[in-house]
């Protein structure tokens, strides 16, 4: 970032190996705060509110393959470097009364791929799925996937650019050529190159401009914070509403337009089919069946790392990307301390080598410190339960999703200001058909009716009111926290660089500025002398 600030103009395939080990002294860092509260005024000239969809006839989100020529191909991580997982579509969807599902056994799952430069001379066999979404209800239309394929490539050189194909040669029908790089080998000294993060994206003209962001600042990994396609907020017939609940109260059943996930699938292909990406499970992806079930569109259309990082969930899991340990985590599955999932997360964090992956970031999608009115402390509960742990091991960064606007607070650990507590960083600001959240609790007659903000889908109750500090014996604050050190209502995206096993530069991206500017940026610095991890 400082290169572009300074104007000095740099072959883009220099790029990563300056950006990699070049601390910028100009910008600040973590240790001159904590800082005075910011709030960016909002700007009416900019394109606040609602989000326009894109329609349903738009050229990017049409089927433009012939047969069973693969579409919607991504690739995301297994556990290191050295595996990646390809997943892609063969064949349409059906949607209607009268629909049957294709065969997954009638078209094969296979990758060739090779290291750039040297011929296509390895193969990996995966697996294929489909599934429905079945309302028995008269009158709603039922949906089937088309064939969804994961492969699993496995023996990886680090920091190698790869090329490949994927589909069924025997048909032949496989698909043209892409490129994916692979993280580098775990160390304090290696780390990818920019890490681009974002949640709450949807499929609307916003989305199309944080995409083409995303794509000018050449990412080497994305994470999707949860909010993919919002085919939750449509009715089942392909009826949209910015609020589900307000438009369609008398639904049977919360319906879904499941559609919707093919066309962002096809949408987001020139990204995700070359840069490894990966998807937390947020409140847009429950998409709750008839028999109860939930997730079955997410957890059938990506692939996790689970099995690699001893998870039993696909909605929580661990990764490594050079020097970063990275945790997923979920509100919508048992958290408590009885769980299976913090009894997996407590696992993870003590086996962490910090000497290996020095930087530990997790993420979710309800953020537990946000000052906006919506959802304001929502996930409470989820923090009760799991944030003295987290503050235990030493997380660095926490990203969320979720609230419709920016927002990085100062290191904080129980609502109090913490030199050793994580920096939280809520980025759902992908640019959905929901309102952006403009509103804030600690703005006069804003703070919401405290058992109204509970999440059902989360569960419990557990924000009462502060009993210390400058809120306390109320429920909201009555100016912006001390613990919130930057927030604003608008769309865009962040990139995380990591330079050394100390610095890592952290920079907030809005739509309507040119590519390359900064709205907010700050390193991030780790202090373990200061800040003692509990021992492995």
């Amino acid at each position: 970032m400082g290169f572009v600030a300074k104007m000095v103009i740099v072959p883009l395939f220099l790029l990563p190996l300056l950006s990699s080990c070049i601390v910028n002294a100009n910008f600040s860092t973590t240790l001159q705060g904590p800082f005075s509260p910011v709030t960016v005024p909002l700007d009416n000239k900019t394109n606040h509110g609602n989000a326009i969809d894109l329609p349903d006839t738009y050229p990017q989100l049409q089927n433009n393959v012939n047969g069973y020529d693969p579409q919607q191909i991504s690739v995301s991580l297994s556990y290191n470097y050295d595996s990646v997982w390809i997943s892609w579509v063969t064949g349409d969807f059906q949607i209607g009364d009268d629909i049957t599902p294709l065969d997954p056994s009638s078209v094969s799952s296979v990758v060739q791929y090779g290291i750039l430069g040297s011929p296509i001379s390895y193969e990996a066999i995966g697996y294929s799925l489909v599934y429905d979404q079945i309302y028995p209800f008269e009158g709603l239309q039922n949906y089937t996937s088309g064939i969804i394929h994961h492969v699993r490539l496995t023996g990886l050189e680090p920091g190698a650019l790869y090329q490949y194909q994927c589909g069924d040669p025997s048909i032949p029908a496989t698909s043209a050529i892409f490129y994916f790089r692979t993280m580098p080998v775990s160390s304090p000294t290696n780390y990818p190159s920019r890490i681009a993060v974002v949640g709450d994206l949807g499929l609307t003209y916003n989305t199309s401009s944080t995409l083409n962001y995303l794509l000018s600042n050449h990412p080497d990994l994305l994470f999707w914070l949860g909010g993919v396609s919002y085919a939750d907020t449509y009715l089942s017939n392909g009826t949209g509403s910015d609020c589900y609940s307000c438009s369609f109260p008398q639904t049977p059943i919360h319906e879904t337009y499941q559609p919707r996930w093919d066309y962002w699938e096809r949408f987001m292909q020139p990204l995700v089919a070359n840069v490894p990406t990966m998807v937390v499970g947020g409140k847009h992806e429950l998409e709750r069946q008839a028999e109860d079930e939930v997730f079955v569109a997410y957890s059938s259309r990506f692939a996790f790392p689970s099995e690699e990082s001893w998870s039993s969930s696909m909605l929580y899991y661990s990764f490594n990307a050079g020097g970063i340990h990275f945790v997923v985590l979920s509100a919508y599955i048992s958290y408590d301390r009885s769980s299976d999932q913090y009894a997996w997360l407590e696992r993870d964090l003590y086996n962490v080598d910090r000497s290996v992956t020095p930087w530990l970031v997790a993420t979710w999608y309800p953020p537990w410190y946000s000052t906006f009115r919506a959802h304001y402390r929502e996930a409470e509960c989820m923090r009760v339960e799991m944030e003295d742990l987290l503050y235990m091991y030493g997380v660095d960064i926490v990203f969320n999703g979720r609230v419709h606007a920016y927002e990085r607070s100062n290191r904080v650990y129980n609502y109090s200001l913490d030199q050793c507590g994580p920096v939280y960083i809520t980025v759902g600001t992908g640019g959905c058909r929901e309102s952006l959240a403009i509103a804030h609790a600690d703005d006069p007659d804003n703070c919401p009716e405290p058992y109204a903000t509970p999440d059902e889908e989360i569960g419990g109750f557990c924000a009462f009111n502060f009993t210390s500090g400058p809120a306390a014996g109320n429920f909201c604050w009555d100016q912006q926290p001390e613990y919130s050190a930057f927030r604003e209502s608008s769309f865009g995206h962040g990139t995380l660089e990591v330079k050394n096993e100390t610095h890592a530069l952290w920079s907030w991206h809005r739509n309507q500025d040119i590519y390359q500017v900064a709205g907010d940026i700050i390193y991030i610095v780790r202090e373990p002398e200061r800040c003692l991890i509990n021992p492995r």
